[in-house]
Order: C-alpha cells, then structure tokens, then sequence
C-alpha cells in the first residue's frame, strides 16, 4: 500500500490499496496541531510501503501560517522516522502537472472523482480538496512506479 498526504490541518491521508481500493483518513488534529500520535497509530495499523508527500515553500504564507504549516509537516517526517516508513516529497508543481492540474481545489476534486469513481463520494464537498489531492498524490506515487 502506498499512502499519499496532503499535509496542513485541512489536508488528508490517503491509502492506496494495490488492488486499486482507497482509504482516506481526514488529517488528525488535536486542536490547531496535527495529532501525531493519531497518525503514528493509523500508519502502525495500515502501514503503507512507502509515504508520498507534498512539499511546499512558504513564500505566500504569513509568519505564524507558515510556522503552524511547517511543524505539522515536521511532525508528519518524525512520525515517518520514527516508524521507518520511507517517504518522498513531491511538489505541487510535479503531481498536479501529471494531472492537468493548476491552482483550482474543484479540479482536484474533479480528477479524483474521475479517477476513483467508487469513492467519488470521499470528494463531493467544497472542503473535500484537501481528500482529493492526498488521493492524486498517492496514484501519482503509484504510477511512478518506483513501489509496487
């Protein structure tokens, strides 16, 4: 299984299954924070053979945003650490472009019902962007075909 995440308190985990199955888990929080002892609890359960993960620069955040943005994904790298689970990061710039995807959060939400038409359910709601990207992420990451 290979997981794709969507970091930031919005964002999402998602599973997936060889068998072309999907799980997503929305991100766990605990407050403003991301919950990391919820996420090294999930990863130990369902332990993905390899973690995808987008990483972005700051440069449009405010301070405290991109303090806030910054330690949530430090928490993501320290829980992947501390399991040993082996991750990448991937810029936005590169999953989106595979997609046909700019900026617009509608037409990840778009491609991922297209693409998983199973679950299109899991993206149906404006706030369900965060869902989608972590699902393109981790098909992305499949279908670089570095883990299989």
């Amino acid at each position: 299984m290979i997981a794709g995440i969507d970091p930031g308190k919005t964002g999402a985990i998602a599973m997936y299954y060889p068998c072309g199955k999907l799980f997503i888990e929305d991100m766990p929080a605990l407050g403003k924070e991301i919950n990391g002892a919820a996420i090294a609890n999930l990863f130990h359960e369902f332990r993905p053979k390899h973690v995808y993960m987008e990483t972005q620069n700051s440069h449009l955040m405010g301070r405290q945003s991109a303090f806030n943005f910054g330690q949530g994904v430090g928490v993501l790298k320290g829980v992947m650490a501390a399991l040993t689970i082996p991750f990448t990061g991937v810029t936005p710039a590169i999953w989106k472009k595979h997609y046909g995807l700019g900026r617009d959060k509608d037409a990840a939400r778009a491609t991922a019902t297209r693409l998983f038409p199973v679950e299109a359910e899991l993206f149906k709601r404006k706030k369900d962007d965060g869902r989608a990207e972590a699902a393109l992420i981790a098909l992305w990451g499949k279908e670089q075909g570095v883990i299989r």
